[in-house]
């Protein structure tokens, strides 16, 4: 009787357990999607604005490599006149001997 039963209800619970798996899957993926396309509009977003930063940071970007740029020249110079100071000295000593 426990068998009979089992041979006749068992499947017919076993399909209905597989339609509500299938039903859950099926919600869980269209949020999926929708959760996706929310995500690729702030993604969408952030990249135009970072495109319209590009030009800001590009000049930002020249402006620091021309202040580079002057204070190398400048070092440089103020280096050069140390140079000569001091290899000029050790020369008049070296003379004076």
């Amino acid at each position: 009787m426990i068998v009979e039963f089992l041979q006749v209800y068992l499947p017919i619970v076993v399909y209905i357990l597989l339609i509500i798996i299938l039903v859950i899957g099926i919600v869980i993926g269209l949020k999926a999607i929708k959760t996706l396309d929310k995500l690729n509009q702030v993604v969408d977003d952030v990249n135009q604005k970072m495109a319209s930063l590009n030009g800001v940071f590009s000049l930002i970007d020249l402006t620091t490599d021309k202040i580079v740029l002057v204070t190398d020249k400048v070092v440089e110079g103020l280096s050069n006149v140390i140079n000569k100071i001091f290899f000029n000295h050790k020369r008049r000593i070296k003379k004076d001997e």
